[in-house]
Formats: structure tokens, C-alpha cells, sequence
């Protein structure tokens, strides 16, 4: 889209937009561009100053690095995210079937964490097992 400030014979001035400067000058040649005060079909560019935004002598900030927290919420989360990892053993998509068999007794206790579709979790809810979803998605990827 371009904007060009136009003014008729009558010096009418106004602005419009046009898809491209080469369909000004088709709608211009079709006589399809009017004057919205009088109608005059005779319309010309009229000088425009560029746009310009204010001078600035500020260096734009660089977009901070999403790894670096910066607030305390960010801060405490990424703690929690690292007492975690470091702390509990990753069973990714398994960790409904795990969960229940440490609850079983078919598999020894330990911290875990993983991924379980929103069914499965409250299934567990639903069977008296304790979970917890986490604030964050796991770094690790299951394959």
C-alpha cells in the first residue's frame, strides 16, 4: 500500500492509498480517481514530506535472551526448574504407567516428572496418586 497526497485542478487537496504506485497511475489514466469535494477526475501528486519518524539519540535496546530470567517470578522459576531436573528422574511420556506402578509397588519410589495428557492425570487424581503439573515444559525431548 502507498499514500500519496493528491490535489484536483480546483487545488482540493486530500490523501489517498493505493495498492501500488503502478495502480495510481492505471486508476489515474482511467479517469477512476475523483476529487472527493468537487468530483474533478483531474487529479495530480502533490509534494508530500516523507515519513519521518523523531530523531532519536537512545540506542534501540537489544531484545533481551529469553534463556536469562529476568524478574523474580522467572528467577524462582527457573530454581524450580533445576531442583527438578537435578532432583527427580525424567520418564517423558511414561509417566502415568510409572506413577502408578511406584503407587502399585511394582516400581521403587522416587521423585519423577514427565508429560501425561490431561485424561491420564486426573485418571491418577481419580486413583488417590499425588501429581502435580509442573510451571514449565521439560528441556528434554522424548523421542
Amino acid at each position: 500500500m502507498i499514500q500519496y497526497a493528491l490535489k484536483c485542478n480546483a487545488d482540493h487537496k486530500f490523501d489517498s492509498w493505493f495498492q501500488s504506485a503502478s495502480a495510481f497511475d492505471k486508476l489515474q489514466l482511467a479517469k477512476m480517481v475523483t476529487c472527493p469535494v468537487c468530483g474533478s477526475s483531474q487529479i495530480e501528486k502533490s509534494i508530500m514530506s516523507p515519513r519521518v519518524g523523531p530523531r532519536s539519540n537512545k540506542k534501540t535496546d537489544v531484545t533481551p535472551s529469553l534463556k536469562t530470567p529476568e524478574t523474580d517470578e522467572e528467577k524462582a522459576l527457573m530454581a524450580l526448574r533445576k531442583h527438578v531436573e537435578t532432583n527427580a528422574q525424567y520418564v517423558g511420556g511414561n509417566f502415568a504407567d510409572e506413577a502408578r506402578a511406584m503407587h502399585d509397588g511394582t516400581s521403587p519410589e522416587r521423585a519423577i516428572y514427565g508429560e501425561a495428557q490431561p485424561e491420564q492425570a486426573r485418571a491418577l487424581i481419580d486413583e488417590g496418586i499425588p501429581v502435580a503439573p509442573l510451571p514449565f515444559a521439560p528441556t528434554r525431548k522424548a523421542n
